[in-house]
């Protein structure tokens, strides 16, 4: 403390600490009225708004009041003014206080928060100028600086374009404040639609400015993965892999129908509804590699971009779905369809997702949601491998020794028996360590959960359980994007569930009654990378005429195309079919001569093809198979456009080929890409001449493009077509231009050829190579005819009948 000085004259101390206390009270003032934050709620008067969002904006002004920024909201919609006011006055109304506020304070907050809303008509841009100059009204005359704007799209996304260029042009804040746009789902309906609405939002605003939600990511047990298995690390280290856990599953049930929500069900389905998004989050939690930093919202974006690199692609044999019986009477009724209309949009699936990473490879991690289910809950769960053999009978089993007890690591989301949000660890597993803010909890006595009493678990829950939107407006508020999806995130989950919703758009979901009565009609199995119903569907639910065919439906069709056996079935039976034809090819090869020489051409037709034989043909003589390609594109073989890659992806890493027997082109010599004097082609054809008996491989397996060509033989390079050369350089039409391909010769010299065709975009040229003669120079493909071998063509239904 310091001394008053003895030569000032008497008081004069005194009214200098008094001027000192008024200056920092007038600091402190300062501070709190440090900004205006302006919160604008499109869609106020929705169903989303009244259930959650003005709430949690409510409870945002209580968290937040009187802590250094003054506030206004303005909620906007399409509705007139009169009576958007009086809908959002009536969603007011509902407002509620935390338990533990004196009834007086709340309802003096409550007023204060009233007086600050208000409510906008945006339909025009005058309308938006409108908006910005009240916004403006809010802050400008009480001489306050301006911190920023929160925009907040309770809106369906094909408004998105016009709000976001209205925002752009009329609501920008000014200089020094921030903008933050709040983005809710759905985005985008597959790879491509998220593709164009990311680029036409981004021409907008920057990435930074942009918070998709994901309000999965805003509930309290779905926040806790990641801080949970930082916290453990010690514990998790050994355990968290595919040496200890048997299988994951990420669960989320509904008891409610889609009954009132038809219309958007019927675009979207409970894929794009629930797996694509919030179950595929947790996923990426569960799964990824830890960053050194788990509050680095950049390491942990770019962990979870390398995990979706790792994720096995999906096939329509990864997926089960079905429909609950009254859905199709439901769409007809409230999207008013004719009496014949039948529905294939699945309201129940079940996935089997793979990661092909040294952590997770051959661990089944199992997702599953549903609409009209037995229960409402949802997880995810951590099953590990129990490997004990206890002596001693059950009885005696000790919950925190015993190994042959059920050991496992549960984020309970909410709902279900245990009725909140929690984390359970097993407690012959590890006592876990948890932040502040969760407690330790008994629950109800008789209380069982995943096999176990309740009491076998070390079971936490919040000491305060908070809504997820309050949670995520929270975080919006103060600039955290660590529970945001961003536009990386959000295209790699549609890139990797695109395929398979292709694929399973002309499948028949099974038929279900809903709730108890669905038994064990949806219980479902895997094995071999594939997931099947465990019973056969019951023949009284059974869709009636006029319903889709299901591919079993239809036995593999053999017959004739350009004089040469084709085989055709659905694209599941056909990849069966020739992986198993591939694999007696080669058990006979390698019977006979020792050995098995299969060239591989690249594209996208064969990777379901690399994904059966590596999951489901455990015989094949993989020891004795030497792998060539039948071209490559001229670039490095890491490249995610290297055909090498796509078969070390989806194939070589899962099976036993000895080293010296897989063959790459070699594309890339002395640091350059396919040049002549290199001479590439030349050193891989005398490999084939030294390593293949008389040049002639054992099975070649080509596909067709839309314009006729096969490997990299095109019908405007008419290099490799003829002559002697085995192997040659060529031009693509598309890039990357250059290529490496067998030639046309040497393919023909091969004892099989095996051509695969699939999909509707093969159809016309499928069509038109049918009626053409040998035309290699117009038609690649119709060069194709081993002299002294086998031509097998493989056709799906959709490239062969359209």
């Amino acid at each position: 403390m310091l001394a008053e000085p003895s030569n000032w004259p008497p008081g004069m101390w005194k009214m200098l600490t008094v001027a000192m206390c008024v200056a920092l009270l007038g600091c402190l003032q300062a501070q709190e009225l440090q900004g205006h934050v302006s919160i604008i709620l499109l869609g106020a008067t929705g169903d989303l708004a009244k259930k959650y969002l003005w709430q949690g904006l409510f409870q945002l002004y209580l968290d937040e009041a009187g802590r250094g920024h003054s506030f206004s909201f303005h909620g906007a919609a399409l509705t007139a003014p009169k009576r958007g006011q009086e809908l959002m006055a009536k969603a007011l109304e509902s407002l509620s206080c935390p338990k533990d506020m004196e009834p007086s304070h709340c309802a003096e907050h409550k007023d204060q928060f009233l007086q600050l809303s208000r409510y906008h008509q945006l339909k025009t841009a005058e309308d938006y100028q409108a908006l910005n100059k009240d916004i403006e009204a809010q802050f400008q005359p009480a001489g306050l600086q301006e911190a920023g704007r929160i925009f907040y799209f309770s809106v369906p996304p094909f408004a998105y374009a016009d709000i976001a260029r209205n925002i752009n042009s009329s609501c920008r804040p000014g200089p020094g404040a921030w903008l933050r746009v709040v983005l809710e789902k759905p985005f985008g309906h597959d790879h491509l639609s998220a593709q164009q609405l990311a680029t036409e939002l981004g021409s907008f605003f920057q990435e930074e400015e942009m918070y998709r939600v994901d309000h999965y990511l805003g509930k309290q047990a779905v926040a806790q993965i990641l801080p949970f298995r930082d916290q453990n690390r010690k514990a998790l280290d050994g355990l968290w892999n595919r040496h200890h856990v048997e299988r994951v599953e990420i669960i989320m049930k509904e008891t409610v129908d889609a009954e009132g929500r038809t219309s958007f069900y019927e675009e979207y389905g409970v894929i794009r509804d629930v797996l694509q998004n919030h179950l595929t989050e947790i996923l990426t939690l569960v799964a990824m590699e830890l960053p050194h930093s788990v509050s680095s919202v950049e390491a942990v974006l770019r962990h979870k971009l390398r995990l979706f690199q790792a994720l096995r692609g999906l096939q329509r044999a990864s997926a089960v779905v079905g429909q609950y019986q009254a859905y199709n009477e439901q769409v007809r009724r409230e999207l008013q369809k004719l009496d014949s209309f039948h529905s294939l949009t699945p309201t129940f699936a079940g996935v089997l997702v793979h990661i092909d990473n040294l952590r997770w490879e051959g661990v089944p991690f199992i997702l599953m949601s549903g609409k009209a289910l037995d229960e409402r809950v949802g997880y995810a769960r951590i099953l590990f491998k129990n490997q004990a053999c206890c002596v001693q009978s059950e009885k005696h089993w000790a919950a925190t020794q015993s190994q042959c007890l059920p050991r496992q690591v549960v984020f309970h989301i909410g709902h279900g028996d245990l009725g909140s949000p929690a984390v359970l660890v097993s407690r012959n597993l590890f006592r876990p360590s948890l932040p502040s803010g969760w407690k330790e909890v008994e629950g109800p006595p008789g209380l069982r959960l995943f096999g176990s009493p309740l009491s076998s678990y070390y079971a936490y829950s919040p000491v305060q359980e908070r809504d997820a939107y309050s949670i995520l407006l929270s975080h919006i508020y103060h600039g955290r994007k660590d529970s945001f999806i961003t536009t990386e995130n959000l295209l790699a989950s549609w890139g990797f569930w695109t395929p398979l919703l292709e694929s399973l758009a002309h499948t028949a979901p099974r038929l279900y009654p809903g709730g108890a009565e669905n038994g064990h009609l949806l219980d479902f199995e895997f094995s071999s990378g594939r997931l099947f119903f465990s019973q056969q569907q019951p023949e009284q639910l059974v869709p009636g005429p006029g319903s889709a065919p299901m591919p079993s439906d239809f036995q593999v069709l053999r017959a004739k195309y350009r004089e040469s056996p084709l085989v055709s079935a659905w694209s599941e039976e056909l990849i069966s079919k020739l992986a198993t034809d591939i694999e007696a090819t080669a058990v006979q090869a390698v019977r006979r001569f020792g050995q098995f020489h299969l060239a591989l051409s690249g594209g996208s037709s064969p990777v379901a093809l690399f994904q059966q034989l590596a999951t489901a043909h455990y015989g094949f003589p993989w020891a004795h198979t030497h792998l060539w390609l039948a071209d490559e594109r001229c670039v490095p073989l890491s490249d995610p456009e290297s055909n090498f890659q796509s078969l070390q992806a989806h194939l070589l890493q899962h099976v036993r080929v000895p080293y010296l027997n897989i063959h790459p082109m070699p594309v890339h010599l002395q640091q350059r890409l396919c040049a002549e004097e290199d001479q590439g082609a030349q050193l891989y054809a005398r490999e084939i001449s030294t390593l293949v008996a008389n040049s002639s491989f054992d099975l070649v397996l080509l596909g067709m493009g839309a314009d006729g060509h096969t490997a990299s033989l095109f019908p405007q390079s008419p290099t490799g077509l003829d002559g002697e050369q085995l192997v040659v350089l060529t031009t693509s039409p598309s890039q990357p231009y250059r290529r490496m391909s067998l030639s046309l010769p040497l393919i023909n010299r091969a004892k099989k050829v095996a051509v695969l065709v699939m999909g509707r975009m093969k159809r016309e040229i499928t069509t038109l190579v049918s009626r053409v003669g040998h035309e290699p120079k117009k038609w690649p493909i119709s060069g194709v005819l081993p002299h002294s071998g086998q031509l097998v063509w493989y056709m799906d239904y959709d490239a062969f009948l359209g």
